[in-house]
């Protein structure tokens, strides 16, 4: 039987050398989240991690809420510039549409950040496609490297950091191993941010989720160690040694898990999504 997700898809113009052999992490999290800019190896892998740990995709519905909440409470504190690393395809309620709907009465700008060669070109064609591109765009770059990013041409067209920004690490430290020295990583972003700005992160955990599910989620994590995105979980002590460092003030509600950070007045969860609630732990700090 034909592929018929890879038919149906908006466009699959790729380079020749792009290696479509192994599953991508980014573009598993756009087929988690029901996007369509994924490829067969992706959808496999994704329905073997849904198959060992059922709740992924919920678990990915409610960091992208988070992040959806976080971008709308940025724009609310005045913060107009958006640096959204380890993306992804910028489909499926990215930030742009967030800005979108707000677009008439506010004016800001994203820069999405992506290494991987399949997410940065679709990403790419998507916003083309959405024609936001003259205050959205997409540099293929690696996180890891902050300076090689805010030097990027395209960085420079759109970001102003003496300027307050919101850098986002969404979903995305966990790729990052303790080798790379990932607090090292966010001191980097810190030390350029101006005064105002905020850092958001998202990090899969298991030390407050219960059997069966931790063990679940670290089932999945090890199968990762078999994509181009080796895994880490962290606990909520390090993500807390990350974030709340002098001279950031941690928003309230401090660091909680996803749905727990300004939920919507009058919304509540499914007891399934309940059950899904723990796997992450999420925060968000302010620059004095």
């Amino acid at each position: 039987m034909e592929d018929s997700t890879e038919e149906r898809a908006p466009q699959r113009r790729l380079d020749a050398d792009v290696d479509l052999s192994k599953p991508s992490a980014a573009r598993m999290y756009d087929w988690y989240l029901g996007g369509t800019r994924n490829w067969a190896v992706d959808r496999e892998f994704g329905e073997r991690a849904v198959a060992t740990w059922p709740h992924v995709k919920l678990v990915a519905q409610h960091n992208r809420a988070f992040l959806r909440r976080v971008v709308g409470a940025a724009l609310d504190a005045g913060i107009r510039q958006f640096l959204d690393l380890g993306t992804g395809v910028p489909t499926v309620g990215n930030i742009h549409d967030i800005i979108r709907r707000r677009r008439r009465k506010i004016r800001a700008r994203v820069v999405y950040v992506d290494y991987e060669p399949v997410a940065a070109q679709q990403g790419r064609q998507v916003l083309d496609e959405d024609e936001v591109t003259h205050w959205a765009t997409l540099v293929q770059r690696d996180l890891r490297d902050p300076e090689a990013i805010f030097d990027d041409p395209e960085t420079r067209r759109l970001i102003n950091t003496e300027q307050p920004i919101c850098v986002l690490f969404i979903a995305v430290m966990h790729f990052i191993g303790d080798g790379d020295d990932p607090r090292g990583i966010l001191d980097a972003y810190r030390e350029i941010a101006a005064p105002g700005s905020w850092l958001a992160l998202t990090h899969a955990c298991n030390d407050a989720v219960p059997e069966p599910g931790a063990g679940n989620i670290q089932a999945v994590v090890d199968s990762y160690r078999n994509t181009s995105n080796p895994m880490w979980l962290r606990d909520y002590d390090t993500i807390v040694s990350w974030l709340d460092v002098p001279g950031w003030d941690l928003l309230k509600p401090g660091i909680v898990h996803p749905p727990d950070w300004r939920p919507v007045p009058g919304t509540g969860l499914t007891d399934e999504q309940e059950e899904a609630r723990p796997y992450m732990w999420a925060g968000v700090a302010g620059k004095a």
